[in-house]
């Protein structure tokens, strides 16, 4: 056991976040936000009769716009949120030839584990690390192949370092998890044949709904691959052979929450509102600056990722640097994160820190474009402040947990 000290506490900060929501899904509400926007919803009717689907397809025409997703890709709403979504074009568009699985953190692994022993491929090459922090080598994929990946590791704060590391003219299909990049990253959709997201990560909206893209690419591929294993009902993208056009018209595959559907019109209205991706890409940008300038100047944190060309301006992923922590067992770091981020919460100055349960310890910032920079800039030293606490219980307590 460690020798007890008395320290005396630091004076906690006096300004606090106005919005003090940072979890990286659901994220922050758009600024402004109230349950009052929802009043136009059309709830206690049928989302098939033409007004509910007029909603449904505004959602999509929205979404386009705000993206600049190219015209000829094909958008729909899906159930299952993102998990939803890429599983429904994994279970659609793979098999057909050879698959390359690159991950690097939580979900690229769990994607990976689906293919293998829940769609039963063989023909699977893997590009992967097993190190939070850092990206396997891109530049070994085989675009020969389907290709799944992330965009951005949501749990590691590592996202891919731009496209062009992906081909323009390539033979396999490229499917992404683009969830937590959309709408707060700079993505050149042309290299993507399958995109999907949710709204609950970059718009603040609610759970249970995804959305997927699909290029003219993975359309034909629909139409020319019928997979050898059951596709349960809310997977089917097709219909005796072809396309479901109905799917991408609004007419979705099981009932929605037009509540939800509301309330994404509110978060899309207000990205157009903005200026669409570029104001957004620029909102997120500013939350990372200030995040940066913060970590350059402080001892007690760095980032999780390593190459400074994969730092994540969303899923801002944070370990932290003390002496007193390298004596610490993993257990004990987590316990002393918990105590961290509950201090923060219990003061009211940012809620949702902790990294993900699979991630190392550490603290996790949503820096994408519904938080304010004023609200980040307020956060950060409660923050330092909460770390000094802990610090100090540490050293008077003489060991954590």
């Amino acid at each position: 056991m460690r020798a007890a000290m008395r320290i005396s506490p630091p004076a906690p900060p006096v300004r606090k976040p106005a919005r003090p929501w940072f979890s990286s899904g659901p994220c922050a509400k758009r600024p402004g936000w109230a349950p009052e926007q929802l009043h136009d919803a059309f709830v206690g009717r049928s989302h098939r009769h033409p007004q509910g689907q007029d909603k449904l397809r505004a959602v999509i025409e929205k979404s386009r716009q705000v993206l600049g997703l190219p015209p000829d890709y094909r958008i729909a709403v899906v159930p299952g949120s993102d998990t939803g979504a890429i599983e429904m074009v994994m279970w659609n568009l793979l098999g057909h030839t050879g698959v390359a699985v690159c991950c690097w953190e939580n979900f690229g692994f769990t994607w990976l584990a689906d293919i293998v022993a829940q769609l039963r491929l063989t023909d699977v090459r893997v590009h992967r690390t097993d190190v939070y922090g850092e990206i396997p080598d891109l530049s070994a994929v085989d675009f020969d192949r389907d290709v799944v990946f992330c965009w951005n590791g949501t749990t590691s704060g590592v996202c891919v370092p731009g496209a062009d590391w992906i081909p323009a003219e390539r033979r396999g299909l490229t499917i992404c998890d683009a969830t937590s990049a959309i709408f707060g990253m700079e993505i050149d959709y042309t290299k993507l044949d399958a995109i999907t997201w949710s709204w609950q990560k970059a718009l603040g909206g609610e759970g249970a709904h995804g959305m997927i893209a699909l290029s003219p690419a993975a359309v034909d591929r629909l139409t020319c691959f019928q997979p050898d294993r059951p596709l349960p009902k809310i997977f089917r993208l097709t219909r005796d052979g072809k396309l479901d056009d109905d799917l991408f018209d609004g007419f979705t595959i099981n009932s929605p929450s037009m509540l939800a559907v509301e309330d994404v019109l509110d978060a899309l209205d207000w990205c157009a509102d903005l200026g669409g991706a570029p104001a957004l890409i620029a909102r997120s940008r500013r939350n990372f600056d200030l995040v940066r300038r913060w970590v350059r100047d402080s001892p007690h944190v760095e980032f999780l990722a390593r190459d400074p060309a994969t730092i994540s301006a969303t899923s801002i992923c944070l370990r932290l640097r003390h002496p007193i922590l390298d004596q610490l067992s993993r257990a004990e770091q987590a316990e002393f994160v918990r105590r961290l981020c509950a201090t923060v919460e219990e003061n009211g100055a940012g809620y949702d820190l902790a990294a993900h349960r699979e991630a190392p310890p550490g603290i996790r910032i949503w820096g994408g474009p519904t938080v304010d920079a004023a609200d980040i800039q307020a956060l950060l030293p409660w923050v330092d402040w909460a770390f000094a606490d802990t610090l100090r219980q540490v050293a008077t307590e003489g060991r954590i947990g």
